[in-house]
């Protein structure tokens, strides 16, 4: 047996060990751009290279680490999004999901209870109409009900576990930012303008990073650049915020993050910037934003929490109630992930 099948083992049937999780959190927060990736975060780390593309490999087998690659800012790219809530009888819910899955611009599908039983985000290119989509989407699946919830106001994105402490350690991401009267940044949902040569290093950014000792290499070779050149437009896409970061995503289920928990809270308008920012202060908020409400539905702020156990989401969402004085609020439980992946631009 190899090494890596033996750590794939062990990883499946014990806990992570101290290694193990401070590798974890270096992939999550400052993955190297660099030539030979792998051998810097063994110096990191104090093991060899090839220790650490053992266990990083063990780690995507045992289905722990989802990929490795940029992620980029979908509005800043041009297209659109949207969260979408469906209502379906629960014998249709299981079909629907499915049908909705197989749109390459849906990237997070999820049943929860509540009034709306699936969620799910969608981008589609500028040139595709994001209502008829969802509406188009609606009447082939049968669903009672379906709302388009897109952001009015962005307060936090960023997705970090803290696998040492088994802790979220969710850092803030909100393009541009809020001044002190709640208006958004001049760009934050505006598109920058991408060459045809930016189009293709995003194409090779986003996808899963080989594991190998030269990964870029390969990269830099189809585009017709040297490595730093790439590793500079990569960080040139950041400082345009087009780019978040480079870094692993981790199933957070897999890590130990097994409760995931959609809190959605009635805000008077009034507060709401105030109390959105204290939202996305909390490590545990995920993602933090201010969504339309409708006649069935007077929830405007939704922060993702994602914790060990319900009981510590449970936790989290009174912490916040207390920080805001917002008692009016739900905890919408994911009952089943029927899709969980990054957007695929350009392709």
């Amino acid at each position: 047996m190899s090494q890596s099948q033996t750590a794939a083992t062990r990883k499946v049937a014990s806990e992570f060990d101290h290694l193990d999780r401070k590798l974890l959190n270096t992939l999550q927060s400052s993955f190297p751009l660099a030539e030979e990736p792998f051998a810097e975060l063994g110096r990191t780390l104090g093991i060899p290279e090839p220790e650490v593309l053992s266990r990083i490999q063990a780690l995507k087998d045992a289905h722990v680490v989802r990929q490795i690659s940029a992620i980029f800012d979908t509005r800043r790219l041009g297209y659109k999004t949207v969260l979408a809530a469906m209502r379906y009888p629960p014998e249709k819910l299981d079909k629907g999901a499915r049908v909705i899955n197989q749109h390459p611009g849906v990237s997070h599908n999820y049943a929860r209870n509540g009034h709306f039983n699936l969620w799910f985000t969608l981008a589609v290119p500028p040139n595709e109409s994001i209502e008829d989509t969802v509406r188009g989407m609606a009447e082939r699946t049968g669903a009672e009900a379906y709302r388009l919830m897109p952001t009015i106001r962005f307060f936090k994105i960023g997705v970090n576990f803290d696998m040492v402490s088994e802790e979220s350690a969710a850092h803030n991401y909100s393009p541009d930012g809020y001044g002190a009267n709640g208006a958004p940044g001049a760009g934050w949902n505006t598109p920058q303008p991408v060459s045809d040569f930016d189009i293709r290093v995003i194409r090779e950014l986003q996808e899963d990073l080989p594991l190998e000792r030269r990964p870029f290499a390969p990269m830099a070779q189809r585009l017709g650049i040297t490595q730093q050149e790439l590793f500079r437009l990569a960080d040139t896409f950041q400082k345009r915020a087009i780019m978040r970061r480079y870094s692993a995503v981790l199933h957070h289920r897999k890590a130990g993050f097994k409760a995931n928990a959609m809190a959605v809270w009635h805000v008077p308008e009034e507060r709401a910037v105030e109390v959105g920012n204290v939202m996305a202060q909390s490590r545990w908020v995920t993602h933090c934003y201010q969504r339309p409400t409708f006649p069935d539905w007077k929830y405007t702020h939704f922060t993702m929490i994602h914790a060990t156990s319900k009981e510590q989401c449970e936790q989290v969402a009174k912490d916040i109630s207390q920080a805001t004085g917002i008692d009016d609020y739900l905890l919408l439980y994911s009952t089943r992930e029927y899709k969980k992946t990054r957007v695929r631009y350009f392709v």
